[in-house]
């Protein structure tokens, strides 16, 4: 059966996290990824390293289904092999600093005249204006892409979120850009730049507390637990911020972790009611209606907590679902590593690997019907020079020792 992306080629100058999650999909898509390190390799094989002389899972759970080849690009020799790469690719991914590539000599200009049907995606951590030239991380797109604001408690600091939305986030957002790109030179012809900036797409992730500033000109936020509200939005614990007000409740036997997510749907409150014991509840003017509830939401989910204290998560995940309430408990990493659903769909997947053995990492999160995925380790630093190299560029052998010695390769 053949791939969704099967037929296309793409040279990946990423690195750490933000590209590489863009890459992978593409890669686990069934497009040719040909990622492009310097001889001493992306800096992530080597970082929060567990085993001393094995690529790092950093760059292992990055890097799936991948060819990995070494070049200098600041040798001659480098820049000439890397235009001819550049003429057989249709797609070139990059996450440098800002002009980091034009330095190279390769402007948007020049790799349009080396393939006019090029599509040339670059991750930065802002687009163009004030921010343009500062460095950014994960947590700093977080902090400036209105995340770290919105996420905590009311009376605590502006907290980062466990989710890689600034790197991974971003690395999905690029994703839709260079399929956007590639369908559209299927009648246009011609290759485009695609740029996605962090900031930008941790902001697109963050639109609903964008919604309620905007809500916020016309009164409080009623579905918010806060007792006061100011001019921003403001931290808002677990709440769901939605339509349907939702809290995390504590379980048995208290551990870290031992938490359920529980919403209130108006159709839920009267089998909640009863699974907590209070059935009275379900018809008391005071409690009835959602309208009644919203001024004490607080109280509504300490009752629940009070029963759900009493039983463990996943007994109380159990009798919320046996009445259909919308309910969720808090997986811990543990927890989702050896989650025997997740292991059966290839949600998580167990990889063999020349170095490091057999070790876990994420699937594919997107299903085709006619393209499945099967997800292959990560490449050894430059285990397809010979491949790209001499076989598909051409070299000879005696080109390729050359290359070596003299550190191009």
């Amino acid at each position: 059966m053949t791939k969704a992306l099967e037929g296309v080629r793409v040279l990946d100058m990423t690195h750490v996290q933000s590209g590489p999650s863009c890459t992978q999909i593409l890669a686990w898509l069934g497009a040719d990824v040909v990622k492009l390190e310097a001889p001493t390799g992306d800096i992530t094989r080597r970082q929060l390293r567990d085993l001393p002389d094995a690529d790092s899972l950093y760059f292992t759970m990055l890097n799936s289904n991948k060819r990995s080849i070494t070049l200098n690009m600041k040798s001659d020799k480098g820049k000439e092999i890397f235009t001819r790469l550049v003429e057989s690719s249709d797609v070139l991914v990059e996450n440098f600093g800002p002009g980091a590539v034009d330095r190279m000599g390769f402007t948007w200009e020049r790799l349009q005249e080396l393939n006019p049907r090029l599509i040339y995606a670059s991750i930065k951590g802002f687009g163009p204006g004030k921010y343009a030239d500062y460095k950014a991380y994960e947590v700093i797109a977080q902090a400036m892409g209105g995340s770290m604001s919105t996420t905590g408690f009311e009376d605590g600091p502006p907290l980062a979120t466990g989710a890689q939305i600034g790197d991974s986030g971003t690395g999905m957002h690029t994703v839709a850009g260079i399929l956007a790109a590639l369908y559209q030179r299927t009648h246009s012809g011609r290759g485009q730049r695609v740029q996605v900036a962090m900031q930008d797409a941790v902001l697109n992730l963050t639109r609903v507390k964008l919604r309620d500033q905007q809500r916020l000109a016309h009164g409080p936020l009623a579905e918010y637990p806060n007792e006061t509200f100011g001019d921003e939005v403001p931290r808002s614990g677990n709440a769901s911020g939605g339509g349907q007000p939702g809290w995390a409740v504590r379980t048995a036997p208290g551990g870290p972790n031992d938490y359920v997510y529980v919403i209130i749907q108006p159709v839920g409150w009267a089998p909640i009611a009863k699974i907590i014991g209070k059935p009275e509840l379900a018809t008391d003017p005071e409690w009835a209606t959602p309208e009644a509830r919203l001024n004490k939401l607080d109280k509504a989910f300490a009752l629940i907590e009070e029963w759900s204290l009493q039983h463990g998560k996943w007994d109380v995940l159990a009798a919320l679902n046996e009445h259909n309430i919308p309910c969720g408990p808090i997986l811990s990493t543990k927890e989702l590593a050896e989650d025997p659903t997740l292991n059966e769909n290839k949600v998580v997947v167990s990889v063999d690997h020349p170095e490091r053995g057999t070790y876990k990492t994420v699937g594919c999160p997107i299903r085709l019907s006619d393209s499945p995925v099967d997800v292959e380790r990560s490449p050894l630093l430059g285990e397809h020079n010979d491949a790209v190299y001499g076989r598909e560029l051409g070299l000879s052998a005696n080109e390729l020792a050359e290359l070596k010695s003299n550190g191009v390769i």
